[in-house]
């Protein structure tokens, strides 16, 4: 079964309100299985347009992803970091097939 991701870009705009989100949503990943595999960290925007902040939550499948974006316990967090920040977020299915 495939696995299922968050990608999120993000300014933040209010940096002591975004710690409110983050500590926030740290419950609600926990509950739905998700795993950081970025957060924050240095990059180089070599094409199109960057955000100050990148995120990339796995999950489990990407039926889990989708239940935790529209989870009640997320909703509050969202608000949150809708207030302190501007961004970009998907929910994306995986790749589970052949390599070349």
């Amino acid at each position: 079964m495939a696995k299922g991701y968050w990608i999120g870009r993000v300014d933040v705009t209010d940096l002591d309100a975004y710690k409110e989100y983050v500590a926030a949503n740290a419950e609600v990943f926990r509950a739905y299985g998700a795993r950081f595999l970025v957060r924050g960290g240095a990059f180089e925007c070599v094409e199109g347009a960057a955000r100050q902040r990148n995120v990339v939550l796995e999950f489990d499948s990407y039926e889990q992803a989708l239940a935790c974006y529209r989870s009640d316990a997320y909703a509050h967090a969202r608000s949150l970091r809708e207030k302190a920040s501007v961004s970009d977020l998907i929910v994306i299915e995986g790749y589970d097939g052949p390599q070349p």
